[in-house]
C-alpha cells in the first residue's frame, strides 16, 4: 500500500511538473506576437493550402489548449486565443496541429495505428478505473486475476502513449520547418519560442508514457514474481 501511494505521488508530480511547464512557456510566448501579424486561423488555412489539403475544416472552440485534428471528421480545431491570435504561441500551435493533417493525408504510419487503437485505450481506461473500485467493494475477483487485467489494460495505455510520441514529435518537427519555409517567423526569438512551446507540449506526451509504464510494471511484477498483494 505504502509503494502504491508512492508511485501515485511521483507520477502525479511529473505529470504536474510537465502541465505546469507547459502552461508558463504558453502564457508567455501567448503575449509575443510576431513580424507576419498572422493569426492562427491565416496561418492554418495557408498549411493546408499549400499541402494541398482542402477537405479539412478549420474551427474555433472555446478552452485553452483544447486544440486537436480530427482525423475522422477533417476537422483542425484551434482554441480561440489560437484561432484569432497573432502570438508565437498561436503560431506554433496551429502549425502542429496542421502537421497531423498533413500525416493523415501522407498516410503516417504512427498516427494510423494510434487512430486504429482509440477504442482499444478507451476500453482501457475504462478498466483501469472501475476494476479496482469493483475489486474493493465486491471481491469478485482473486488477486492474481485483478493484477492480471490490471497489467494488460495500463499496457495497451502504454503502448498507446507509445505510438503517440513519435506522432507529436513528427507534426512538432513539420511545424517548425513549415513556419519558417513560409516566412511566417523569423530566426531567433520567433524561432526559438515557437520551439519552446512545442518541445513543452511534447513533454507532457512523455510524461503520460512515463506514467502508463510506472502503472504497468507496478501490476506485472507481483505477477512475474509469483507475489499476490
Amino acid at each position: 500500500m505504502i509503494l502504491a501511494f508512492i508511485i501515485f505521488g511521483v507520477v502525479m508530480a511529473i505529470s504536474l511538473i510537465a502541465q505546469a511547464r507547459l502552461h508558463t512557456i504558453y502564457q508567455k510566448y501567448l503575449r509575443i506576437g510576431t513580424s507576419s501579424g498572422a493569426t492562427g486561423a491565416e496561418v492554418a488555412q495557408a498549411i493546408l493550402n499549400a499541402a494541398g489539403i482542402r477537405d479539412v475544416e478549420i474551427v474555433r472552440a472555446d478552452g485553452m489548449l483544447g486544440d486537436h485534428y480530427d482525423p475522422i471528421h477533417k476537422r483542425l480545431v484551434l482554441s480561440t486565443e489560437n484561432y484569432i491570435g497573432q502570438s508565437i504561441a498561436a503560431l506554433g500551435v496551429a502549425a502542429h496541429e496542421c502537421g497531423h493533417a498533413i500525416q493523415h493525408k501522407s498516410a503516417y504510419a504512427p498516427l494510423h495505428w494510434r487512430m486504429a487503437a482509440v477504442g482499444a485505450v478507451t476500453f482501457a481506461n475504462q478498466i483501469v478505473f472501475w476494476l479496482p473500485l469493483a475489486g474493493l467493494f465486491t471481491g469478485a475477483l482473486s488477486a492474481f486475476a485483478g493484477l492480471a487485467i490490471m497489467a494488460a489494460g495500463w499496457f495497451v495505455i502504454m503502448l498507446f502513449n507509445l505510438v503517440t510520441l513519435p506522432v507529436e514529435y513528427d507534426a512538432s518537427r513539420r511545424a517548425k520547418v513549415i513556419l519558417g519555409k513560409m516566412g511566417f517567423i523569423r530566426p531567433g526569438q520567433e524561432a526559438d519560442g515557437v520551439s519552446r512551446v512545442l518541445d513543452a507540449a511534447a513533454l507532457t506526451y512523455v510524461a503520460a508514457f512515463i506514467t502508463s509504464l510506472v502503472y504497468f510494471l507496478y501490476y506485472l511484477m507481483p505477477l512475474l514474481t509469483n507475489r499476490e498483494e
